[in-house]
Formats: structure tokens, sequence, C-alpha cells
């Protein structure tokens, strides 16, 4: 396949579908958090992704697992949270079976705001997903990300 190949030509269009919808979605969460919270959408996906960490064998997760989840690097994570536990969001603690290894928890009061957020979150994720859905270039992507956890919504 050559870039002027039109398998190539499709797959570019496909992609920047996907991307067209994907920075829609951000865009209006984003907007919804900042206005409804004083969060931004990479806080609440850092917040969202540390609260559901478990005591358990394997419950923690290390700063790059943590920056994988929330697709930054490691240096813009450390950003991240630093600026969270700055406001009371996040606490920071050494592992204690392993003192090179630095945990995050989730605070109580990044708790309460994670669960204030939340509805704001999925109602302006719903609220993209459906104005996209009447786009037919974005709506068959709409349709496989609701695929995706059996998220397809009764007629």
């Amino acid at each position: 396949m050559t870039a002027t190949d039109p398998a190539m030509t499709a797959l570019a269009h496909s992609w920047s579908a996907l991307s067209l919808l994907h920075g829609r979605i951000e865009s209006s969460v984003e907007r919804a958090l900042q206005t409804r919270h004083r969060l931004s959408a990479r806080e609440y996906a850092l917040l969202d992704v540390l609260s559901r960490q478990h005591d358990g064998e394997g419950g923690h997760l290390q700063m790059r697992q943590v920056a994988e989840s929330v697709v930054l690097s490691q240096s813009a994570t450390t950003r991240l949270v630093t600026r969270l536990e700055d406001r009371g969001l996040l606490a920071r603690y050494l592992c204690p079976t392993d003192r090179r290894g630095i945990y995050t928890n989730v605070s109580d009061d990044g708790l309460r705001l994670l669960e204030e957020a939340r509805p704001t979150h999925n109602t302006a994720l719903r609220e993209a997903l459906d104005q996209a859905a009447a786009e037919p270039v974005l709506a068959p992507l709409v349709h496989a990300v609701e695929q995706l956890q059996g998220g397809d919504r009764p007629a």
C-alpha cells in the first residue's frame, strides 16, 4: 500500500472522523466539568482511575500505569497529581513493601468531588454522543462506542 492508495485514503478519513468525535466529546465534557466543578476532563479521569484502586494484590497503580490510563506522559501525570494534591483531592504515600514505590490515593474530598462530577460527566458525554450520532460520518463511530460496553440505547 502506498500513501495515495484508496484504502490508505479511506483509513485516513476514518481516523479523521474518530479524531473529530474524540475532540468534540472531550471539549463538551471539559466545558461541563470546568463550569460546574472547576475540574478538567484530565483531572476527572485521573480521580476516576485512582478511585478504582483497591488494597488487594495488584490493587494500587504505579505512576506509569496511571499515566497510561489517562493517556499522558509520566511527567505530565506527575504535574497533574501535584495539582490535585495541592487542592487536597489526592494524597501520595510510600509503598509499605517497596520504599521506592510511591502510590497515590484519592482523598475523601476528592471522592466527594468525583461523585458530584460523575453525573455532569456522564450527561455531557451522552449529549455529545447524541449530537455526533446525528452526523452521518460520525454515527457509525457512536454506535461502535455504545456497543463496546453493551451501552446500546433502547429505541
